[in-house]
């Protein structure tokens, strides 16, 4: 497994990190402790050290088990779990960005998981109430008290991400350091402001459902099963579209003898910067199977088919911004001569 450095940041993480919302079964589906501890130990004995939870995985269980997993060596892994999702519906202050949940969701995360200190620490969702200077002033307070040594930020707006970046600079608040998004050869919406924003500012990247909630695996190309957990991916069966673009993984995966799911995991590790699969798995042989992606990697000739195969058009304002007249109406006869930034 290869060591990356996230974002503008000295910190080495796996250019794999291991997914953890399926450790434990409070939610009537995952891994129980001892196929979760096999699955875990799967990944560490493959190199990797980045370990994602968040407070509300399978309410808490989740957290719980990597607690008691990691005891032994906690300095020698990246610990990065979650706030925002409530953990209690019935209070209005369990759940949201602002400081009082944050505060509280952390030193709960901190005992579930039987450390002092949490390595990275995510804002889990936007909630589009609390001001952005009330999340970023918290999050550095709890830093500086030594509870968290990196930030990052998920499933949130690139405007949201870039004002509190550029806030906490001019500040001298800490900065994200990392970008949480659904990523994969599926869904590649986050390619139009997003990952265009986390490279301009250093931010590293890493990609939740990269398998598309396992429409890339294959497994549903017959339709949705009944227990799917992935709705918002699959729907009743797979569109056109999808359907077009695992046709184009199998067809390689078919040529080099690895699975659909190898592959199209292997066109996100091989994106520029820092851009990182987040891989679970129920059982251990699922993640055994993921981690195979580690023992090779993608032609040039195949990362450009599966691109081109998955491409989305970008919208307003880049297509309209990149076409021809525009470019002409620009820079007139240096349209097109002009070396830009490689942003």
């Amino acid at each position: 497994m290869k060591t990356k450095l996230l974002g503008k940041s000295g910190l080495r993480v796996s250019d794999v990190a291991l997914g953890t919302m399926t450790f434990g079964e409070r939610w009537g589906w995952g891994a129980d402790k001892t196929e979760s501890r096999k699955i875990f130990d799967a990944y560490v004995e493959a190199g990797g050290n980045l370990i994602d939870t968040a407070n509300q995985y399978t309410s808490g269980e989740s957290e719980a088990f990597i607690g008691e997993f990691i005891a032994s060596e906690r300095e020698k892994f990246v610990i990065a779990t979650k706030y925002s999702l409530t953990m209690n519906p019935n209070d209005p202050n369990a759940g949201g960005n602002h400081r009082k949940n944050l505060v509280q969701s952390l030193d709960a995360s901190l005992k579930r998981l039987k450390t002092d200190y949490t390595d990275l620490y995510w804002l889990h969702a936007w909630d589009f109430m609390t001001p952005i200077e009330e999340v970023m002033r918290a999050l550095d307070d709890q830093v500086r008290a030594g509870k968290i040594l990196y930030i990052g930020i998920s499933d949130t707006p690139a405007w949201i991400v870039a004002k509190a970046n550029t806030m906490a600079e001019l500040r001298g608040w800490t900065p994200f350091t990392g970008l949480q998004v659904s990523y994969s050869l599926v869904q590649r919406e986050a390619e139009r402001d997003l990952i265009p924003m986390a490279k301009a500012l250093d931010i590293g990247v890493t990609a939740w459902a990269p398998l598309g909630g396992g429409v890339l695996t294959g497994k549903y190309k017959g339709g949705r099963p009944e227990d799917s957990k992935r709705a918002d991916f699959v729907g009743e069966g797979i569109s056109e579209r999808n359907r077009a673009i695992l046709e184009t993984v199998e067809g390689i995966a078919q040529d080099i003898g690895k699975t659909p799911g190898q592959v199209a995991l292997n066109w996100i590790r091989q994106q520029e910067g820092t851009t990182i699969p987040l891989i679970g798995a129920r059982t251990e042989k699922q993640i055994k199977d993921n981690l195979n992606c580690l023992t090779f990697e993608l032609t040039p000739e195949q990362m450009d088919l599966l691109t081109k195969a998955s491409d989305i058009p970008l919208g307003f304002p880049h297509d309209f911004l990149g076409a021809e007249p525009l470019q002409q109406a620009l820079h007139g006869q240096f349209a097109g001569k002009i070396a830009a930034r490689n942003h």
